[in-house]
């Protein structure tokens, strides 16, 4: 197994803190995702990369079978493990002005990730206080492929739009989740808590001297710049970075309709385009003469093939009239000759996630039949094929979770809590908040969406479900709680080690 990975030094943890019965199965599970400073800048650096292409590319996590599963008839009223609990807040803007409408919290974003195929996937997620305000809850399917490895390449970025990073982007150094979901892909399970590093964001690029970018500890490489041959040999004489690539060679003479062959005009006399035929070969005529109007003294020097007549027209206009034939040629090559510049990518370190956005409360054990507010990025179509989300603004739904929990068995899941809205994946892993407060635009995270159902069989989504937050869930938030990450970048740019 992978769990109890993270470094107790990193952590802030003792072993005794860490230890559980031999004979009793741990509650909770870690993996490290990118805990190393140059691993979470190149992450960043991937999905930030020519001004967010990646993140632009990335497509909802989808599930790998056709059919939106059923919920199972009600199970049970509140599972009873014991007192429900309260974790505060916090927040890093004031209080906004009272609206009719949703007021969206600043916490809420998507995380993007690459599957075991190689594809972009993103789901929603938000930011959720934590002892060192580093933490982000989503779904565990989020985080876990099928409950085993962690995706690759794993960030947050709150207020995602269209590509952009408005408050920077978090890299995941440690995902923490319940021991079922890693083990056994138990969806009762499905809500992990990511410890992010410091934001990051790209600040552009400078051109610097050899001994600057040699000394430098962050992004860095030679762009080239193409030169002419006198530049190159200037350049190696003054031993600066200069290459070459491709050879000198002339093109040949091949027929019209020798592969990539290319139609080229010669300058002939007039006597031999007069003698030319017109059709598609070597030496055929190219189109009709051609006259150009000059003046005396290019009349004069003038000594080409073209006919000069025998002096000014009747208007005193001096011309030259030019006659072409056809080459038809395979392209020749020449070297090209490049120079190199020494240039340095610039990031800047935005602090930590909750300094930043803040962080929504958290809470567990907590009674049924609760209003709850639930955010999320959805975009996958109905299974009717009607695709009223984008993905690419957030949506909510209100109301009250069902009073009893229910089964989703195509997902091992026992105890799920339910709510009626037609959001559709991509809003995997968006946060259920109850007491939610519209001016303040935080509540307490009591769930994350996790499965999508077609309760009443029409091939649209109507019902979405959570894990039931209870005292193990607590566990795993506490664990992930103490987890301690670092900024990736100093305050010059440069990438710490």
């Amino acid at each position: 197994m992978k769990r109890l990975l993270i470094p107790l030094a990193a952590a802030g943890l003792t072993a005794t803190a860490l230890s559980f019965p031999a004979a009793a199965e741990p509650q909770w599970a870690t993996d490290p995702l990118a805990p190393k400073p140059a691993d979470a800048y190149s992450s960043a650096y991937f999905w930030l990369d020519a001004n967010g292409a990646a993140l632009r590319k990335a497509t909802q996590y989808h599930w790998d079978f056709k059919e939106v599963p059923k919920l199972v008839g009600a199970q049970s009223k509140t599972p009873d493990d014991g007192k429900p609990g309260l974790t505060a807040p916090t927040g890093s803007v004031a209080a906004a002005t009272k609206v009719k409408n949703v007021n969206l919290p600043k916490t809420l974003g998507k995380v993007f990730f690459i599957d075991r195929s190689g594809k972009y996937r993103w789901c929603s997620a938000t930011s959720i206080q934590s002892r060192h305000r580093n933490l982000v809850v989503t779904a565990g399917h989020c985080v876990y492929e099928h409950g085993k490895d962690v995706f690759r390449k794993w960030v947050f970025v709150p207020g995602y739009y269209q590509g952009k990073a408005p408050w920077g982007i978090y890299v995941g150094a440690y995902a923490f989740t319940a021991y079922d979901l890693d083990t056994y892909d138990d969806y009762d399970g499905d809500y992990a808590f990511v410890a992010v590093h410091n934001g990051i964001s790209l600040a552009g690029e400078k051109e610097v001297s050899y001994d600057e970018y040699k000394a430098w500890l962050g992004d860095k490489w030679i762009k080239p710049q193409e030169i002419t041959k006198d530049e190159f040999l200037k350049c190696q004489l003054n031993l600066g970075e200069c290459w070459s690539e491709g050879e000198d060679k002339p093109a040949d003479l091949v027929g019209p309709d020798y592969p990539g062959a290319v139609l080229e005009k010669v300058e002939v006399a007039k006597k031999v385009y007069q003698d030319a035929r017109i059709g598609k070969g070597q030496g055929f005529k190219f189109g009709e003469p051609v006259v150009e109007q000059v003046s005396k003294k290019q009349w004069d020097e003038y000594r080409g093939p073209g006919d000069k007549g025998t002096g000014p027209d009747k208007a005193g206009n001096y011309t030259i009239t030019h006659y072409y034939t056809q080459k038809w040629v395979k392209p020749g090559t020449s070297r090209k000759y490049f120079e190199g510049h020494y240039i340095l990518g610039v990031a800047k370190d935005l602090g930590r996630l909750g300094d930043v956005v803040g962080g929504q409360g958290f809470s567990w054990n907590q009674p049924m039949g609760q209003r709850v507010t639930v955010f999320g990025y959805p975009s996958a179509p109905h299974p009717d094929g009607d695709k009223p989300y984008t993905g690419l603004t957030p949506k909510y739904c209100m109301g009250k979770t069902a009073t009893k929990t229910y089964q989703v068995n195509t997902f091992k899941a026992e105890t799920h809590q339910v709510l009626k809205c037609s959001m559709t994946p991509g809003a995997d892993g968006g946060p259920w908040l109850i007491k939610y407060d519209n001016n303040k635009r935080t509540g307490y995270v009591n769930g994350v969406t996790s499965t999508f159902a077609d309760q009443d069989g029409n091939n649209r989504i109507d019902f979405i479900s959570s894990a039931y937050f209870d005292g193990e869930t607590a566990d795993v938030y506490n664990k992930a709680s103490y987890a301690e990450t670092r900024a990736i970048v100093s305050p010059k740019g440069e990438l710490l080690q």
